[in-house]
């Protein structure tokens, strides 16, 4: 599956939304944002629209108690009831990973397509066809689609705010553990694998760890090359049919840490700066294995793994080019005690038990 529609990353981008939904027939728009976006990118794409004389509404997703947006089923239903009351034929999402999340599945639901407007290079989720939804208190990712436009502007997203920012880079530099436990699922369970979607997202992890000062100093360049790079491992994954290539374990930690504080009731933590705290935990924890449990990594594979945890910078480098972002880089500066660490490092692997990474298989054998 490859994305077909139009990207535009560029300043001033989102003034080619309105121009595109006229030109593409639409009448009825549905735009999502939330409090923030909506005086980030909602207001104006709100009055574009129109002026170009179409009809638009604009549906504000409702926080929950804590004061989080979370796609979930009240969001869910919040959406889908005002898309049916007016009639909508498109969805334009303003907003981050979550209100995508939203109004990707809603728009499935319903039959009718989404564009979108992201307003801070945070997640690698953007053109995903997948909607990762709280369902029961518990997480899931669900089929839906992928956008068929995406208008990404640099004026915008250089001034989303630093911590979004440092949480995109986080989620870019997950892709390290991400790539070996893909590498090391293919190698030791047989899961499906592809060196040229691997390539394509070890590419664009490089990208950013070459770009890292300029990302930390939020220059057009910088944010530009973050961006570029957020959205090329979503088209890696669309390519590949699956998430492996940047979702491994450091993923099913920051998944188990969500439901946590979910479960807890406190207000949620950054996608990014999970995924990339949890990398620097990893990379510590499989350079360790590599050198004390030599029964996890099969002879006639020792080669190949070797090579691919080489690949892996240590856990202190890591920390270092999250450090230059301006993101935490561990566990404490998140909130997570001992006690969870502990339990996360041992459970998170359940949450996707059709994955074989290097941790669950050092939890099975143990």
């Amino acid at each position: 599956m490859e994305f077909t529609g139009p990207l535009h990353l560029k300043a001033g981008a989102i003034q080619e939304v309105a121009p595109y939904l006229k030109e593409s027939g639409y009448a009825r728009i549905a735009l999502v944002a939330d409090e923030r976006t909506r005086a980030v990118a909602g207001d104006w794409l709100h009055a574009a629209v129109s002026e170009a004389g179409l009809h638009s509404r604009m549906t504000l997703i409702e926080p929950n108690g804590q004061g989080d947006v979370i796609a979930d089923e009240a969001s869910l239903v919040q959406l889908i009831l005002q898309l049916r009351q007016d009639a909508s034929e498109i969805v334009v999402a303003a907003g981050s990973g979550t209100l995508h999340d939203i109004a990707r599945f809603c728009a499935y639901a319903l039959g009718i397509p989404f564009v979108s407007v992201p307003t801070a290079p945070s997640v690698d989720g953007f053109n995903s066809v997948g909607a990762p939804l709280i369902l029961r208190g518990d997480k899931q990712t669900i089929a839906a689609i992928g956008p068929d436009a995406i208008f990404a502007d640099l004026d915008i997203l250089t001034k989303a705010p630093d911590a979004m920012i440092a949480a995109g880079f986080g989620d870019m530099l997950g892709k390290y553990t991400s790539l070996f436990d893909w590498t090391y699922g293919s190698l030791t369970a047989g899961e499906p694998f592809s060196r040229e979607v691997f390539e394509r997202t070890e590419r664009a992890l490089l990208q950013c760890v070459e770009h890292c000062e300029e990302i930390g100093s939020r220059s057009h360049r910088g944010i530009e090359t973050l961006m570029r790079a957020l959205l090329e491992s979503g088209f890696a994954m669309l390519q590949f049919g699956q998430s492996q290539p940047a979702s491994g374990a450091e993923h099913h930690l920051s998944h188990y840490w969500e439901l946590e504080w979910l479960r807890s009731g406190r207000r949620q933590l950054l996608h990014g700066a999970k995924v990339g705290v949890a990398c620097a935990l990893l990379s510590d924890r499989y350079h360790e294995l590599w050198e004390s449990e030599p029964s996890l990594f099969p002879a006639q594979h020792r080669e190949e793994l070797g090579a691919a945890i080489g690949r892996v910078p240590k856990g202190s480098r890591l920390r270092e080019l999250l450090a230059k972002v301006g993101g935490p880089t561990v566990p404490e500066q998140l909130g997570i005690d001992p006690e969870l660490l502990t339990r996360s490092m041992r459970e998170a692997p359940l949450l996707r038990p059709g994955r074989y990474t290097l941790l669950r298989a050092f939890n099975e054998r143990s």
